[in-house]
């Protein structure tokens, strides 16, 4: 575990008509699996500015319509983040994949058939959003 810093990360699931968009990621923390957008939290930045600056860094979509879907202490990977997640629309920009060191694909999925292995702030806005959970905490 990365006992020097506690990271502070923002995203976001976007859900629309059913299904979520999702990117699974290569070559950094919880590479191989399926996630939304989102990163770190930079200095004097809000949660919320994080989210959409890495919605265009990443997708090159703005993105708008944030709801907070959950917080979460997550302790894997050699790692600790406080996750901040929330829900968000596209409000321009068709979704592409800008960052390719970060993003091998992305796609479209059922929220009834999601692909694994499930990146866990997204389970944990999935879950949120049925149980009225906010907090989580995810352990190795």
């Amino acid at each position: 575990m990365d006992q020097q810093h506690i990271k502070v990360g923002a995203g976001c699931v976007i859900i629309q008509n059913g299904k979520t968009l999702l990117a699974k990621r290569k070559g950094s923390f919880a590479a191989g699996h399926w996630g939304s957008l989102g990163g770190h939290v930079e200095f004097g930045e809000t949660p919320i500015d994080a989210v959409k600056r890495e919605g265009m860094e990443e997708l090159g979509v703005e993105l708008g319509n944030f709801q907070f879907a959950a917080c979460a202490d997550i302790q894997k990977f050699g790692k600790q983040y406080i996750d901040i997640s929330f829900t968000a629309e596209i409000i321009s920009g068709e979704p592409r994949i800008c960052e390719i060191d970060k993003i091998e694909e992305i796609g479209w999925f059922d929220l009834n058939n999601l692909p694994e292995p499930l990146f866990d702030p997204v389970r944990t806005v999935l879950d949120a959003m049925a149980a009225g959970q906010r907090y989580f905490e995810i352990k190795e």
